[in-house]
């Protein structure tokens, strides 16, 4: 169990690490793995950027939408590094701008610095239980759970 565990937990960082949004398509966005990290990571920058409950009913489908268009321009300009970024950039200029009606100015930029926050938290504690296993310490107890992928 725990090996299918840290499979799952695999593929979800894998599809949520900024620019590797690919291979995915917009359906799959009812992918239950994919909706509950999804939900953490929305989670926790609305934690992070101390939300009001006002303001996170509405930042919220505004993030979904976010996401979306990140993989979808990941998806269409994966072959070419440069446009990806210049896509990727575009979409945050763009989704900066809606966050913005949300929140203040200050914190619509800090939507996406928590949003890297999140994906390398979510990385080392990838990288950490993998070393785990391969040195046998997962044995008592299986796999950890820290705060941030607390339910």
């Amino acid at each position: 169990i725990k090996r299918k565990d840290m499979k799952k937990y695999l593929l979800i960082l894998t599809i949520l690490i900024a620019g590797s949004f690919s291979g995915f398509s917009q359906e799959d966005e009812t992918d239950p793995r994919m909706g509950k990290l999804q939900e953490k990571m929305q989670q926790y920058i609305q934690k992070r950027l101390n939300m009001t409950k006002a303001e996170s009913e509405k930042f919220s489908p505004i993030f979904i939408r976010y996401i979306t268009e990140l993989r979808k321009a990941h998806q269409e300009n994966r072959a070419d590094k440069v446009t990806l970024q210049l896509k990727t950039a575009e979409v945050r200029v763009k989704f900066r701008d809606e966050f913005r009606q949300v929140m203040d100015d200050k914190r619509a930029n800090k939507v996406f610095d928590a949003e890297r926050e999140f994906v390398q938290v979510v990385k080392n504690e990838m990288e950490e239980r993998r070393l785990q296993r391969r040195q046998g310490a997962g044995g008592a107890g299986g796999i950890r759970r820290n705060k941030l992928m607390a339910d």
